[in-house]
């Protein structure tokens, strides 16, 4: 069913296909208006969605706080000075001040040897005063970024990266989702974007996001039950996939890589990409640009996100909400 607002009347002035009928007892003809709906495309604030669900957090921490219960504490290691890692762990640290939450941001050079950056995360494993924390990646050449991740305890993993949790919800167990496939269901519940029965593609096959997006679209689940196509690097006729795609989750951090031929009309297209580009148009001397050509895309489109303002947001508070099961220990006990 279309929503209200998203519906417009067109009036046809074509005469040649106007339709006619004749008065009873009369010859006289009038002619009625066809009134065609029209579906437009609807933008998916990220943003707003991101800012109402750590609002309603913010409530629940004071009502944690005021029963007695401690204040909740998110912790990130940020290793050198990728501009990409900073503005993230700073929305995260942003983020926790505005739902209540007590923040601890570890930096480090970018020449830190593994051995000092495993024991950071040591460290973190054992400070009971910490509910969760995150690595923000990527790391430098010279750390193997596995180790570090199984190195990070599940019960504080709340980004959702360990091989535990990834394994726990592949069974339908209850874990820590990775924190971008789980805003993108969330912006899809949000939307009521139907995805029972539907053909989706996923281009990227990262463990962050594409993998287990793919796995979060095909359970068996009220926001599941979708046919998933993984395509990457060596898909041939990638085009072929995305034209019978009804859902497109674009996540391979290659600038405006969908084109409009991709992508058939009435398609929803999730953009995940985030590469900052040089630009003319900003103070910094970047811009951000997602994975699909919006100028492109979007007229041939049902929903889409935007970058920035899409999924960004949504991968904060999905990193939040994680954060305020592991303070009320709902996923793990201990």
């Amino acid at each position: 069913m279309i929503p209200p607002q998203l519906i417009i009347p067109a009036v046809e002035l074509n005469c040649s296909r106007k339709r006619r009928f004749k008065k009873a007892n009369s010859a006289t003809e009038k002619h009625i208006p066809r009134i065609n709906y029209i579906k437009l495309m609807q933008l998916i604030d990220g943003k707003k969605v991101s800012l109402e669900i750590q609002d309603n957090i913010a409530e629940e921490v004071k009502q944690m706080m005021a029963s007695g219960l401690k204040q909740p504490h998110l912790a990130a290691i940020l290793v050198g000075n990728d501009g990409g890692s900073e503005t993230y762990v700073a929305s995260k640290i942003k983020a926790c001040e505005r739902v209540g939450f007590k923040s601890t941001l570890l930096r480090f050079p970018d020449y830190v040897t593994e051995e000092k950056l495993l024991q950071a995360v040591n460290d973190l494993n054992n400070n009971n005063d910490v509910d969760g924390f995150i690595v923000q990646l990527p790391l430098p050449r010279q750390i193997n970024e596995h180790k570090v991740i199984e190195a990070i305890k599940p019960s504080k993993d709340v980004d959702g990266f360990h091989p535990v949790n990834v394994g726990r919800m592949v069974l339908n167990l209850p874990c820590y989702v990775s924190a971008t496939p789980f805003g993108i269901v969330q912006l899809l519940e949000k939307y009521n974007i139907e995805t029972s029965g539907k053909n989706c593609v996923v281009i990227g096959r990262s463990h962050i996001v594409g993998s287990p997006m793919s796995i979060l679209l095909a359970k068996n689940t009220a926001l599941g039950n979708c046919t998933v196509t993984l395509c990457h690097s060596k898909t041939e006729n990638l085009t072929s996939h995305t034209l019978n795609a009804d859902i497109i989750i674009c996540a391979l951090g290659s600038p405006e890589f969908l084109k409009g031929d991709m992508v058939k009309k009435g398609a929803v297209v999730i953009d995940v990409g985030t590469t900052r580009v040089e630009s003319l148009e900003t103070k910094s001397g970047f811009k951000l640009k997602g994975d699909v050509k919006f100028d492109e895309v979007a007229p041939k489109c049902s929903y889409i996100t935007p970058v920035p303002g899409g999924v960004g947001p949504m991968t904060i508070a999905s990193l939040i909400k994680n954060t305020l099961l592991a303070a009320r220990k709902e996923i793990y006990s201990v």
